[in-house]
């Protein structure tokens, strides 16, 4: 089981390099292209500033981004799209959990990782992240002008406004959302640090009964709310076998369907 360790630890390796593995990984299960645009976009993507500010550990975080781009229509011309990103407050979640998400529709590789996952749970803590984009702060402006102009604007504005949310990403114009996943990974991988040792400072990390401390209270506050109102079994066994623990509380789930 050495070998297995060894081949998905990746906290040795450079930021850069750990994104592109894991991008890599993500392109195999897209058709040629797609991948090739995938491709393009993540080799051609440049965070030009980063948020100076890291994630909130227990409240979302909106991140203003500036992603500009050369035309892919019009010779002479960079489109500028401006938006928010909600990340989401980083969600403890099981071993067993994440191994669930890994098989859905994977094959052999992450099945390996996942026994890996299932074998060593008691020593791992994985975090969640995620984002949505807010569309009715979405703006997108096409511009007569070089990308190296329109660039040294945006970055005199923002050193200007010293927002300490506020993000500049030179990208391309097609796929460009894959630019803000990019984004996305930079402050993540900024915020992580900072977020465990929060997280542990409040015992968050602590497990009872061989679950995280705070689902494992979460389940119980839901089997007392189920109790008093029976019309909250549904959501219980929901939540069950969200984070697939439901046969660990099997025999007490059927009981209140009596």
């Amino acid at each position: 089981m050495n070998e297995n360790k060894n081949e998905f630890r990746d906290r040795g390796l450079p930021q850069n390099l750990q994104f592109r593995r894991l991008f890599g990984i993500m392109a195999r299960f897209m058709d040629e292209k797609r991948a090739m645009d995938f491709h393009f976009a993540v080799a051609n993507t440049d965070i030009v500033i980063p948020p100076t500010a890291q994630l909130d550990t227990f409240g979302n975080t909106i991140i203003r981004y500036f992603l500009a781009c050369e035309s892919m229509d019009r010779v002479g011309v960079c489109v500028l799209r401006h938006g928010s990103m909600s990340m989401m407050k980083p969600q403890i979640i099981a071993p067993s959990s994440y191994s669930r998400m890994l098989l859905d529709g994977f094959g052999s590789e992450a099945q390996r990782y996942a026994d890996w996952l299932q074998e060593h749970s008691a020593d791992l803590h994985i975090l969640r992240y995620g984002y949505s984009l807010k569309n009715e702060s979405f703006s997108e402006e096409q511009i007569h002008t070089t990308l190296e102009d329109l660039l040294d604007r945006i970055v005199k504005e923002s050193e200007e406004k010293k927002d300490p949310f506020r993000a500049v990403v030179k990208g391309v114009d097609s796929p460009w959302d894959v630019c803000l996943i990019r984004l996305f990974w930079d402050v993540v991988h900024r915020s992580a640090r900072k977020n465990i040792m929060d997280m542990a400072k409040h015992r968050m990390f602590e497990r009872r009964e061989g679950l995280p401390f705070k689902l494992h209270n979460e389940i119980e506050e839901a089997f007392t709310a189920a109790e008093k109102d029976r019309t909250l079994v549904k959501s219980l066994g929901a939540l069950l076998q969200r984070h697939n623990v439901f046969a660990a509380y099997e025999d007490r789930f059927f009981k209140l369907m009596k």
